[in-house]
């Protein structure tokens, strides 16, 4: 039998096809979700580790895991008539899926009709990104899959309580790459590396026991920084990174705002 040979452009991710393995740990199959996704959802994640033999397979991991997305998205909003875009729209604007997943999700969209067209080979996503946009797709079933709650006392209905918002935006960013095309980069006067490291221990340290004054100078030096930086992206990963960036040192900040009198 011959043994599979491994794709030569695969070379600069990892050394061998053991390296996959740790590429795709966290692509986890949601709880709850039915049969036909979750086979949609392995296969995606298998086509990424196999993309060591046959780079391709990366991008098709994309484009294939969006028929778990469309029949979830069907499903939660009770509508199968409705075409993918339309109906991450929907989910956006409900409040159902972030923003920064939104723009993922759309990314993974405009891929895939892009192929159809001609406009782009399958070749044209690396296993590395391939692994960002099919974990965007399995986050945003996983957050479809949950149960709906009914508002406690202390959240409003129809909004979520703003310590969980911080704490599953957080959780969405920690398990968002670093753009590796821009460590070492600077703008605006702000290292980008360090910017997101300051914030980073600063949410974490507001989550677990709340900030001290010294902690919220830094605070509002890390909300000045992102509010200069953020507009000058125009990488549009890079952008949607720090954008979810400064939205969740925002909502730091607003939780010490004094209230108006």
């Amino acid at each position: 039998m011959d043994t599979p040979v491994p794709d030569l452009r695969v070379r600069d991710v990892v050394p061998d096809y053991a390296g996959m393995h740790p590429l795709v740990a966290e692509l986890v199959l949601p709880e709850g979700a039915s049969m036909s996704v979750m086979s949609t959802l392995e296969t995606s994640r298998e086509l990424i580790r196999h993309s060591y033999y046959r780079y391709e397979f990366a991008t098709v991991a994309v484009t294939h895991c969006l028929l778990a997305l469309e029949e979830v998205l069907a499903e939660r909003l009770a509508d199968e008539d409705a075409d993918l875009p339309e109906l991450i729209g929907r989910a956006t604007g409900s409040g159902l899926v972030s923003a920064y997943l939104a723009g993922e999700l759309g990314r993974a969209v405009r891929l895939r009709e892009r192929i159809a067209r001609g406009a782009a080979t399958s070749g044209i996503v690396n296993p590395v990104r391939a692994v960002d946009l099919v974990r965007a797709v399995f986050d945003t079933i996983a957050v479809l899959l949950r149960p709906a709650r009914a508002p406690g006392p202390s959240v409003r209905a129809g909004a979520e309580d703003p310590r969980e918002r911080l704490a599953l935006l957080w959780e969405e960013h920690r398990r968002a790459a670093f753009p590796e095309s821009f460590r070492g980069v600077a703008v605006d006067g702000a290292d980008l590396i360090m910017l997101d490291a300051d914030v980073a221990g600063l949410v974490e340290r507001e989550l677990e026991r709340g900030l001290d004054e010294a902690g919220l100078v830094r605070l509002w030096s890390c909300v000045a920084d992102l509010g200069r930086v953020v507009p000058r992206l125009d990488e549009e990963y890079c952008a949607a990174y720090f954008a979810r960036l400064r939205t969740a040192a925002g909502l730091v900040a607003a939780r010490h705002v004094p209230p108006a009198t």
